[in-house]
This record gives C-alpha cells, sequence and structure tokens, in this order.
C-alpha cells in the first residue's frame, strides 16, 4: 500500500517506503517469529515485551505481523494457531487489511507525534502522548479479544511518558499486549526493563537485506542490482539503511564521511568544514541522517575492533564517554535547533581525543 495521501508525515515510516504495519513479509529473524508464536499458543505469552535490535532490521514489522496474528487468531487453543508455523496472515484476511487501514479498535501505536507548529516531529515521545493511549486503551472493547499497543520506538519516550507507560504495563486491562520496539534497549527504563520479556533481532545477512529491498518496490526495487548489493554491504545488516544509502547521492556521501572517520585521530578540518556546510540548513535533513548513521557504523565497528583487539578498559571508556557526549550534542541539537555546524566540529574534536588516548 502506498502512502496516505492526506495526514501528517509518520515518524515510523521511512520516506515513501510501505509503513511497517503494511508490510506482510518478513525476512530473517524465524527464531524469534518461532518464539512468539510458541508463548502464544502454549497460553505463556508475556504480557510486554521489548523488541531489541539494530535500527532497520525488522523490529517493527515483527511486532506489527504478531498484532496481525493475534487480531487474527484471538483464540490460542484454536486449530490454526496450533498448525500455524509463521505469523503469516493472508493478505486477504480482514485483520491484514484493518492493520494496514488502521481501522483497529484494539490496536494502539505510540510513537513521535506531528508538530503542526515546526512542521517537524517532536523529538521525543511526550508524556501526554502517552495519557492519550492510556485512555483509549481502558475504553477500548476487547472485542473478545487482544489490546495491543506497539511502541515504537521506546527509546524516545522521555522520563515522565517512560513512567506513565510502566504504570499502564502495570495496570492493564485483561488481555492486554505491549510490544515496545527498542534500537537500544539498554535505555528503555529500568523499571519497563524489568517487566519485560526480550527478544533481541540481529542484523540481517546481505542476501536478506537484497530482498527485503526488493520487497519493498520501487523505485528502490528498480534500480540495478549492483547498486542495490553495494549499499546491501555498507548497511551492515539494515534494510532501512539500506533504502537510504540508495537514495540520491546518499552513497557517495557516506563514502566521504567514512573517510574523514577512517582518518582519525588525524582530523582533516577542510574536510570536515565542508561537511558541515553540507549539513546546515533545513534542506539538508537527508545528508544528516546519513551521516549520524555513518557515525552509529564507524563506532560501532571501532569499539569491536578495539574490544577484539584487547584495547584497555581506558580506551573503551573513553570512547563509551566521547559517545555519550556526542549523543547529547545531537539530542540537543535536534530539540534546541541548534547550528549543526557546531555539532559536527564537536563530533571530530570528541572522537579524535578517544582515538588518540593510549
Amino acid at each position: 500500500m502506498s502512502k496516505e495521501a492526506a495526514g501528517p508525515p509518520e515518524s515510523d515510516r521511512f520516506d515513501d517506503a510501505p509503513h511497517p504495519r503494511e508490510t506482510l513479509a518478513l525476512f530473517g529473524h524465524s527464531a524469534a517469529e518461532r518464539e512468539l508464536l510458541d508463548a502464544y499458543r502454549r497460553n505463556r505469552l508475556a504480557q510486554a515485551w521489548i523488541i531489541g535490535g539494530p535500527e532497520g532490521v525488522g523490529k517493527a514489522t515483527l511486532a506489527w505481523r504478531f498484532a496481525r496474528f493475534l487480531l487474527a487468531h484471538p483464540d490460542p487453543n484454536s486449530s490454526d494457531v496450533q498448525a500455524a508455523g509463521t505469523l503469516a496472515v493472508s493478505p486477504d484476511h480482514v485483520a491484514s487489511r484493518r492493520v494496514a487501514s488502521m481501522a483497529l479498535a484494539d490496536i494502539f501505536l505510540l510513537r513521535r507525534e506531528w508538530n503542526e507548529k515546526t512542521k517537524k516531529h517532536f523529538t521525543e515521545i511526550r508524556v501526554d502522548d502517552v495519557r492519550e493511549i492510556t485512555r483509549a486503551f481502558h475504553q477500548a472493547s476487547g472485542m473478545g479479544g487482544w489490546r495491543v499497543a506497539i511502541i515504537d520506538c521506546a527509546d524516545d519516550l522521555n522520563r515522565s511518558a517512560a513512567n506513565a507507560l510502566l504504570k499502564l504495563i502495570e495496570e492493564p486491562p485483561e488481555r492486554s499486549l505491549f510490544l515496545l520496539v527498542a534500537h537500544q534497549p539498554g535505555r528503555v527504563l529500568p523499571t519497563i526493563r524489568s517487566r519485560c520479556r526480550k527478544l533481541m533481532l540481529g542484523p540481517l545477512t546481505e542476501d536478506e537485506t537484497v530482498a527485503a529491498v526488493g520487497a519493498v518496490g520501487p523505485p528502490w526495487s528498480s534500480l540495478p542490482a549492483e547498486e542495490i548489493a553495494a549499499a546491501a554491504a555498507r548497511a551492515e545488516g539494515s534494510a532501512r539503511e539500506t533504502l537510504r544509502l540508495l537514495g540520491g547521492d546518499a552513497m557517495a556521501f557516506d563514502t566521504s564521511v567514512a573517510r574523514l572517520l577512517q582518518s582519525l585521530p588525524r582530523v582533516d578540518w577542510v574536510g570536515v568544514h565542508f561537511l558541515a556546510d553540507k549539513l546546515t540548513g533545513r534542506d539538508n535533513e537527508a545528508a544528516y541522517e546519513t551521516f549520524m548513521r555513518a557515525l552509529e557504523r564507524h563506532l560501532d565497528a571501532r569499539v569491536r575492533t578495539l574490544s577484539r583487539g584487547g584495547a584497555s578498559p581506558a580506551r573503551l571508556i573513553g570512547y563509551a564517554r566521547a559517545w555519550d557526549e556526542i549523543r547529547d550534542l545531537a539530542g540537543e541539537t535536534d530539540v534546541f535547533n541548534f547550528d549543526k555546524r557546531a555539532m559536527v566540529l564537536g563530533v571530530f574534536e570528541r572522537l579524535a581525543k578517544a582515538e588518540g588516548a593510549s
């Protein structure tokens, strides 16, 4: 299904790609799918789940797939559930059509909402968003089935919103299920984590990533196979990142960012200033997103390399501190609409210091 013509942009949708609720195919993660299915048909389904893993690997797709299955099969003891090998539901089933169109009385979505004043999404999920869901959650009929809340993503909950969600998880109506999508589960409020069963998804293989891009459809699937394969290899198991790299000059830009990062601790300040210029301005959101994803991949790969190489704890702590400071910088830049130029320069200063530490 194509993106709705009316309504504000959705924070949990990438560009004009199908939303996870519209996506029927799941690539990889067969073990995680079996874990959900087995828990359901054995009547051992935890009330709340954290579905964790890297961004863009299919966590939200799995959450919506499970919600669709529960809507289609509200009785875990039915013969259809007991015989099921996957959570797949036919696209012709009324549950698939209702989920895709959000014509739902008992499935709720909690995400960053659109700010009409700034014409941008809020930078976090606010307590008012949770309170609205809470009221609707308690008023829903259940229709003899399940009430399901999908939080996409739990990383975006501010402290007040997280505490409000915790209360809902602790005091839910009957037959309630909470599916919390989390890119970094460790950042979820500890009291929420303690009440959730954790289901961790790993990166997709390159073949699975290419297949996922093919399932998204044009314009991405229409690109030359070699371009898709190259983007999939660079994206390190994220279908979302592969789509991003296939847009415009994103691949070339990603390569230039990687070159600057790989030269650390020597900083090519001319190149960094040129990069900062490219990220400044309202029309450069895509470039900024590409920069942030390249930065995350670099940090993740660098820390893993240092760990395998027996780097000292002080070296690893220096990188962890740099990453925390960079994350704070990026957050403040988003919240207060600060100049991205200063943020980019600060990123390279901190990384050069971390890389140069003995």
